[in-house]
């Protein structure tokens, strides 16, 4: 994510706070209230996106595990491809001796 990224979702946030104060103000809470209903959907707002992050954190669904696996693949792969034959006998025949 680039700076300018959190700055947007950060701004984001502080309007689509102001945004639900207005709302509530609207739907007839008085200025108190309204703030801290807004307040509390912020915070369960919060809640969810931290729980959300810490799944995918937790099962490696991330981006950057993502991309880590897709590199570690096509290397392993254009390792492979650039064996010469005899290199990749000598490769499946030591496998084989492993297995015995």
């Amino acid at each position: 994510m680039r700076r300018i990224d959190a700055i947007g979702i950060t701004f984001g946030i502080f309007v689509a706070g102001g945004l639900a104060y207005a709302i509530l103000q609207l739907v007839g809470l008085d200025s108190q209230s309204a703030g801290i209903w807004s307040q509390a959907l912020l915070v369960v707002g919060l809640i969810s996106w931290l729980a959300t992050y810490l799944f995918r954190a937790g099962s490696k669904k991330m981006t950057y595990h993502q991309q880590r696996e897709e590199y570690e693949k096509a290397f392993l792969q254009k390792q492979l491809d650039e064996l010469t034959p005899e290199e990749l006998a000598k490769i499946q025949a030591e496998i084989e001796l492993g297995d015995k």
